[in-house]
């Protein structure tokens, strides 16, 4: 078995942190496993090369911000949420709100819906 490396707490880096989230790719990973709860690699579905998927993960696995476990044949992911708020308290949750979409103002469905 492949033993795949994760950092301590105490090794978690602010700067591995903010680098591991500046991509566009690896933002929407933590985003979707923020919402969606643990996920397997497999489900995924980035218009990406599986190997580069597979570098996304291990530079968020490697930063902290995510913890990987093996089931047979599958990688499972599930933010390290406790760990980064201990280390740097608010920054996830920060970062999440800034990612997400702005929400659409009750006017613009009007004016779409008119404009159909």
């Amino acid at each position: 078995m492949r033993f795949l490396y994760h950092p301590d707490r105490k090794n978690i880096s602010l700067p591995g942190v903010l680098y591991a989230l500046g991509d566009p790719v690896r933002l929407e990973i933590v985003r979707l496993l923020a919402t969606e709860g643990e996920q397997c690699c497999a489900q995924f579905d980035f218009a990406i090369a599986k190997s580069t998927m597979s570098n996304h993960f291990k530079i968020l696995r490697e930063s902290g911000i995510v913890f990987t476990r093996k089931e047979g044949t599958h990688h499972i992911n599930i933010l390290r949420r406790e760990d980064l708020e201990v280390l740097f308290p608010g920054l996830l949750d920060a970062v999440l709100k800034a990612a997400q979409p702005l929400p659409v103002s009750p006017a613009s469905d009007k004016q779409t819906a008119s404009r159909v």
